[in-house]
């Protein structure tokens, strides 16, 4: 089978699409099969290309099998809907044409969250007579609105209108949560496509191992506690929740025995370093974005993973893929994000939950963590036990198997 495989994020990127993408696709490729990936120059989240890469209409690579093809695109930041919009728009189209020269492809996946991506899939799919595959990793364009980028209008009107076909003309969706799936059925898209494959971990790689030493003493953490947020600084996350958290415990007795860090990039990261520099927290940590090489060594100083999301109704229904490496990494979470994610944290065992934005409770959390030892070394083992649940390569497998049933129907 050749799979075509349509996504605006791809490694050297580090962010959750494209290591959901390449570990998926490295899976197929192992297992036998063709996979073709368009995607373009790498420059999320700052909108600067890559080096060793450049913006034009057509380069080509090989990595770990996979063809990956790499068309020009209006680059821009991770931030300002209004570039990022044509940014998403010019992919749409480049990788449509460039489709053109890709032959024999048995079907069509393209990802979300944003679905110009899945539009271009779309028309190659109509373009080449194959199958289309909807991967639903987010819910667009209600994430948007939910950090007050757009207001409901014509704009979120067409967009949802939009979405709405797309859901249609898919001959499988896959999506990431099982909340996705049931507000796509109550949409009346038919529930027997739409088949659930969650986010996961490459446990070949996020697993149990000891501190970088010299980390530890670049970064000044010997003897520290040491709570990281790991991922992109964007609307969603309201990571000032965590600045106030940090705050709060530099003024309590016993406080300063805490560290936080934030490793990472995206459009709130600059208004956050200097948040941190006006409130005096000399127990914050920023740390730009790394290689794909090096993200363990830093997941490996942290003795708490905090992930957090706005309070929001939309974000209940979604599953930050920090979770699952947190797991396979044997850190204890700190889960600031409602819905379907505490399910999974509270049934596994591999966490505390506290409520989205209430820096409070976060603390409360905290510090429950560091005093209770034999509770901690309870959850960091349920941690490395549910990875396994969530281990990428058999989530892949899950995965080629359901294209397998749709282009043999076609």
């Amino acid at each position: 089978m050749h799979i075509l495989f349509l996504s605006d994020n791809f490694p050297p990127e580090v962010n959750a699409p494209a290591s959901r993408t390449f570990e998926h696709c490295r899976e197929w490729v192992r297992a036998g099969h063709r996979v073709t990936v368009i995607t373009c120059a790498p420059n999320f989240p700052k909108g600067e290309v890559y080096p060793g890469y450049c913006n034009k209409l057509w380069q080509s690579e090989i990595m770990d099998g996979i063809r990956v093809i790499r068309v020009w695109s209006y680059i821009t930041a991770n931030q300002g809907f209004g570039k990022r919009i044509l940014d998403y728009q010019s992919y749409m189209v480049t990788a449509t044409l460039a489709s053109l020269a890709v032959w024999n492809v048995d079907v069509v996946i393209g990802t979300s969250p944003q679905f110009f991506t899945v539009c271009s899939a779309y028309v190659v799919s109509l373009l080449k007579q194959v199958p289309f595959v909807f991967e639903l990793r987010d819910l667009w364009p209600e994430s948007i609105q939910a950090v007050g980028a757009m207001e409901e209008g014509l704009g979120v009107r067409a967009l949802k209108k939009l979405a709405l076909f797309l859901y249609r003309k898919a001959s499988l969706i896959i999506s990431v949560t099982h909340s996705f799936r049931r507000i796509l059925v109550d949409s009346g898209i038919e529930p027997q496509k739409i088949k659930v494959i969650t986010n996961g971990v490459d446990t070949s790689r996020f697993q149990l191992q000891p501190k970088n030493v010299g980390l530890i003493r670049s970064l000044g953490l010997e003897g520290r506690f040491v709570v990281g947020y790991i991922g992109t600084h964007g609307m969603a996350h309201r990571l000032e929740t965590i600045l106030q958290a940090a705050e709060y415990l530099r003024q309590q007795p016993g406080g300063e025995v805490f560290r936080f860090i934030f490793l990472g990039n995206g459009a709130r990261k600059q208004a956050l370093l200097e948040q941190a520099g006006q409130m005096g927290l000399d127990n914050v940590v920023f740390i730009d974005s790394v290689p794909k090489d090096q993200v363990v060594d830093y997941w490996s100083l942290l003795d708490v993973s905090i992930i957090h999301l706005r309070k929001s109704e939309v974000f209940t229904t979604v599953i930050p893929s920090k979770l699952f490496e947190s797991m396979g990494m044997g850190l204890p979470v700190l889960l600031g994000v409602a819905g379907e994610s505490a399910e999974i944290v509270e049934r596994e065992g591999v966490g505390l939950v506290f409520e989205p934005e209430n820096a409070q409770q976060l603390c409360e959390r905290l510090r429950e963590l560091h005093q209770d030892s034999a509770g901690y070394e309870k959850l960091r083992a349920a941690c490395l036990s549910a990875a396994g649940h969530y281990d990428r390569a058999n989530l892949a497998m899950q995965m080629l198997a359901e294209l397998e049933i749709v282009a043999g129907q076609h």
